[in-house]
């Protein structure tokens, strides 16, 4: 993939690719000698000249002596995957041994090919590209070459193709020994296994002296005494093959060797304080108990004299009362989580080696350039452009679904603005890497900065990114006026996006291999703009289908492992924040089942005591971490990595049964049924009921392989049903640890990018259905997270101590309910859906607690109902002078004294385990009431005719830019419907409450008791609307005094009215015996 080779333009369907206006990869290459990782001496090597290998499993390296006292006195097995040693041809027998057979066959027990599983992937995945690369394309494509198996050689560690293997010299070739893991996986990497001299396996002759391999010489003796000394600072105990470590807390922790400390785990649970979590729980079930009597009382004694009120305010009672189950019981066994970065770089990126980790493809989304502005979109590219993390890992694509020219030029200007930001972000350690934020901060900027150029340098680049940013403003003020014949690009080529409705996919190449270097002669990551296909007649899927898109062709041009989504508000706050994540997805004992990591979401530019709610800390703080104990966090559409096999659709692999554990690295060898056996399942879960597509030319790819490897490759067939007709995506699917095929040059991988975001790819496939973003919801994150919870995948929740991305909420009124608008349809559209977790994904790997938490992220827009009901109750019960509750006894007030102490109670301990403040927590109350009254009871209505009528509502972009004055924004007044019942409930309480005051000065002292109960009920709900009231008044101190008089003139007039004419009392004709007496 090159930088600056073109916009390329096209689609599939018409046979069309315009590229409108490279260098290759620099192979890196990494050889070491092979030390053993005991003692520190050569590994050493057998008479033959062979790299002496101690283990079959993992291929630690150890030499023989360490081997040899390692079975005699130490724990007879390998330090790195505890496996026990197997006896070596001219070793002597330990007790132990007789278990084993009783002649070594090593010639069987080490392979010089790859797992069968991994090549066999491999093979296939070359296979469907050469066998289809010229399908569906004109004349002039490279024919199609034969396919040699693949020889690992020594050189970078990768698979050399096309050589054949006589002609390899014998001391080029590798032999590679993966550690197995889950369904036949590699799990554990061999130690620097893509750069170190590559080690075979050697026999010890067995009629030789010993001594003549260092058994029991001088200098085996000192070796051993100074193996001893390290075995005893490693403070490692095995018992039942579970190994304890210490946590590098002690006084022996610098001292620790590098391989223990990089074979502990990368990350660890931190469970709740008991002295905090078991009151919280005790506190639940004494609420469950006095709810369930509360509910008793109030069903058993009704009110005679206002039935239809009291009936009213049970049937809502009751569903606040499961509203609240579901809400509560998830948050049960809530955790906290703990990163280890050190380990992470020990393990996978050490310094001065080839790195490791696994490489990860950001996309980030965006519609229209001016709703969501070019520098904001700019901002987010730049932090992601300057991760810590290495750059040849790390890929941004960014997705255009509104085709807008402005978009395309503001990510040109951005790629070269990039090859000075990045330089200096990564020279100085800055923090946070969006330039307008890092700017923006009212901080120390000199704090621990100890470069003198720094402050020369700063400077600078600030000056640079303001003359950024005016060139940014007049695309922006350029992009305003539409010319009537459509844009033109600079060399006088038509825009293709002209018709936002109807024009080709775009793709475009900014950064990448070539071309692609900082002012440094640094390479820069990799920066692709991506538009897709759009067609009249076409259901395009909005956002969901655009991420399918982005799936889609990062998986055809680069084809990393895991995903990683941004809105293009949401920047990278934390520069490691990739590296907080891969302690969980590269975690060898829990990352296997991990289908993504989702991160808290955090806001700038909210005002200070966020009036409505918009950082939403109670569920991302409280919610989403005790779902974390239960099977994970939900998708909430942003911040969020993904393992892209979750995404095909694929199941996780099995859980190992204790029995079958062999060390903290994996399992130990399986058998070859076992595996077939889990091969066969893997592809039988790949399959569908969709006729097959036909593949006539599979053939001509399949000469280098023997009859079983064949039927096994025309097999994979079911694939292109399943995954659309593309061979190279395909191919790319049996990739489980990513890449792109070496065969694949750039010119047929753009082509083959055109045509997987053409608008009719998608037709009869799982697209959107079972594989990537599933359609039918307008919230398409709940439904793909849950999609993947029922397969049996679990969820990991990270929240690292600077938080790893940052965004900006709607702190309008109005724009702040449509968003709320916008998440409860959405939910509303799910629980009509053959999706509800209300009957879908039984008997999958949904846990129940998991399940519970779905039902309560569908239903919760339900509540809305039931609480405009349950808001209207006082006004009602003020103006008609009656009340929901009878006269109750000392003994009954017990319970609603209970109750509300109870309820106090829960908010009070949640805050405490929590850390969430009680502003917040209060905040969120509020807004829970304001969005349920307007927002929800919407959604409610819209999700109905939208599922039953076909009607469907299209919702407006909530604005992300900021005015010039702070928070100019909050205090716009915009009308919407949205505003009409809590405004309506407002005025009707207020109206009551001054009626019932005037009612009980009118009759006197007997009529304040019944009134303190309804005046109660009714400032609950003025209470809980109050940032609504506050948001209609406009600015702050800012009301206009006439508004003011008029509001309670009026109020007052109507209220004493209401006294006086009381239309609620029967009609009197005749004497009134209660006013006038008997003797009237």
């Amino acid at each position: 993939m090159e930088a600056n080779a073109g916009l390329v333009a096209g689609s599939h369907k018409r046979n069309e690719l315009v590229v409108i206006r490279g260098d290759g990869v620099k192979p890196l290459s990494h050889c070491k000698s092979e030390t053993c990782q005991i003692c520190g001496d050569d590994v050493g090597l057998t008479v033959d000249g062979e790299t002496f290998v101690a283990c079959n499993e993992c291929g630690f390296p150890v030499c023989r002596p360490c081997y040899e006292y390692e079975r005699k006195d130490g724990n007879k097995s390998c330090p790195q995957c505890k496996t026990r040693y197997k006896r070596l041809k001219g070793v002597a027998r330990v007790e132990g041994d007789d278990e084993e057979e009783d002649v070594d066959d090593l010639d069987n027990e080490f392979s010089v090919h790859e797992s069968d599983d991994k090549m066999d992937q491999q093979h296939l995945a070359e296979a469907m590209l050469h066998a289809h690369m010229t399908y569906g394309r004109g004349d002039g494509e490279e024919a199609d070459m034969p396919i040699q198996p693949g020889i690992p050689l020594l050189t970078n560690g990768q698979v050399v193709k096309g050589v054949d293997p006589t002609e390899i010299p014998p001391d080029h070739h590798a032999l590679v020994v993966p550690s197995v893991g889950p369904g036949g996986k590699r799990i554990h990497p061999v130690s620097d296994l893509d750069g170190m001299d590559i080690f075979q396996v050697r026999s010890m002759d067995p009629t030789k002296d010993p001594s003549a391999y260092g058994y029991g010489s001088v200098a085996w003796k000192e070796r051993l005494e100074g193996w001893k000394l390290k075995q005893d600072r490693m403070s490692i105990t095995t018992t039942d093959g579970n190994h304890h470590y210490n946590d590098g807390k002690g006084g022996d922790e610098g001292e620790l060797p590098i391989m223990d400390e990089s074979r502990q785990p990368l990350s660890r649970k931190i469970p709740i304080a008991s002295s905090k979590i078991n009151p919280y729980r005790m506190i639940i079930v004494v609420r469950l108990v006095v709810l369930a009597f509360f509910l008793r009382y109030r069903i058993l004694n009704p009110v005679k004299n206002a039935y239809g009120l009291w009936l009213t305010s049970i049937i809502c009672e009751v569903w606040f009362a499961i509203s609240w189950i579901l809400d509560q019981f998830p948050k049960w066994l809530p955790i906290n989580r703990e990163t280890y970065l050190d380990r992470l770089a020990l393990r996978y990126d050490r310094e001065g080696e080839v790195s490791q980790l696994c490489a990860v493809d950001i996309f980030v989304s965006t519609v229209d350039p001016m709703k969501e502005p070019p520098i904001v979109t700019a901002n987010t590219v730049l932090s992601i452009l300057a991760v810590d993390y290495p750059v040849d890992k790390v890929s941004c694509f960014v997705s255009d679904d509104g085709a807008a020219m402005l978009t395309f030029e503001a990510l040109s200007e951005t790629s070269e603005f990039a090859r000075k930001w990045v330089p200096f972000c990564k020279k100085f350690s800055i923090e946070p890497r969006a330039p307008e934020m890092y700017f923006a901060q009212k901080i120390d900027y000199l704090k621990d900065k100890v470069q003198p150029s720094f402050v020369k340098e700063r400077r600078a680049m600030k000056r640079e990114y303001e003359e950024f940013k005016v060139r940014m403003n007049a695309l922006v003020a350029k992009a305003q006026k539409i010319p009537e014949e459509g844009w033109t690009m600079q060399d006088g080529t038509p825009w293709p996006g002209n018709n936002v409705r109807d024009h080709p996919g775009m793709i475009q190449v900014f950064l990448g291999h070539s071309g692609g270097h900082d002012t440094e002669g640094n390479e820069l990551p990799r920066l692709v703009y991506v538009s897709r296909e759009k067609r009249p007649g076409f259901q395009h899927h909005k956002k969901a289908g655009a991420m399918n898109s982005l799936v889609r062709v990062s998986a055809v041009l680069t084809n990393a492992p895991y995903l990683l989504n941004l809105d293009c508000d949401h920047y990278i706050n934390n520069s490691k924040a990739l590296r907080e994540g891969m302690c969980f997805m590269m975690d060898p004992t829990v990352g296997k089942r991990v289908c993504y990591v989702q991160f808290p979401q955090r806001f700038d530019g909210i005002d200070k005591n966020d009036r409505y709610a918009n950082h939403n800390t109670v569920f991302f703080d409280i919610n989403l971490r005790g779902l974390d104990g239960v099977q994970g966090p939900v998708y909430v559409g942003t911040g969020c990595m993904f393992r892209r096999q979750a995404l095909y659709g694929y199941d996780p692999p099995p859980k190992q049964n204790a029995k079958g554990k062999g060390g903290c690295c994996g399992p130990r060898k399986k058998s070859k049924g076992s595996k077939t056996k889990q091969s066969d399942k893997k592809t039988n879960r790949s399959e569908s009921s969709i006729p097959i597509f036909s593949l006539e030319g599979i053939e001509e790819g399949l000469e280098g392989y023997d009859n079983h490897e064949k039927s096994s490759l025309m097999s994979q067939k079911n694939f292109e049903k399943r995954f659309g007709q593309s061979p190279v995506f395909v191919a790319s699917t049996f990739l489980e640890n990513g890449g792109v095929p070496e065969s694949a040059t750039p010119a047929s991988l753009l082509k083959e990018a055109i045509h997987v975001i053409s608008c009719g790819y998608e037709d009869k496939t799982d697209w959107g259905k079972e594989i990537g973003w599933i359609y039918g919801s307008v919230t398409e994150d709940i439904l793909t997270g849950f999609k993947m919870h029922a397969r049996g995948w679990k969820s990991i929740y990270c929240m690292p101590a600077r938080p790893a991305f940052k965004g900006s909420a709607p702190i309008n009124l109005s724009d702040r309910l449509h968003q709320v608008l916008r998440w409860a349809l959405g939910s509303v559209e799910i629980m009509l859906s053959r999706h509800c977790p209300i009957w879908y994904g039984y008997g999958g790997g949904l846990k129940l607690l998991q399940r519970v938490a779905y039902i309560n992220t569908i239903v919760y827009p339900l509540t809305s109902i039931p609480l405009v009901a349950y808001c209207t109750l006082p006004a009602i019960c003020l103006l008609t002078n009656k009340f929901i509750i009878p006269t109750i006894s000392n003994f009954a007030s017990l319970w609603f004294i209970s109750l509300f102490v109870s309820i106090f109670a829960t908010g009070i301990l949640e805050i405490r385990w929590s850390g969430v403040g009680i502003d917040e927590w209060w905040r969120n109350e509020q807004f829970w009431v304001i969005g349920g009254v307007s927002s929800h009871l919407f959604a409610v209505f819209q999700g109905l005719l939208k599922v039953l009528a076909g009607i469907d509502t299209n919702f407006t972009v909530t604005t992300k830019a900021a005015e010039d004055e702070d928070f100019a924004e909050l205090y716009t007044f915009k009308w919407t419907t949205l505003l009409i019942p809590p405004t309506t409930l407002i005025v009707i309480n207020m109206v009551g409450v001054v009626a019932g005051l005037s009612d009980a000065i009118n009759n006197g002292y007997q009529s304040w008791g019944p009134l303190f109960g309804k005046i109660f009920f009714a400032f609950w709900v003025i209470v809980h609307l109050y940032p609504f009231l506050k948001g209609l008044m406009g600015r702050q101190n800012r009301t206009p005094t006439i508004v003011i008089v008029w509001s309670i003139l009026l109020a007052s007039i109507f209220s004493l009215l209401w006294v006086r004419i009381d239309p609620f009392l029967p009609k009197v004709r005749g004497p009134n015996l209660q006013q006038c007496g008997l003797n009237c």
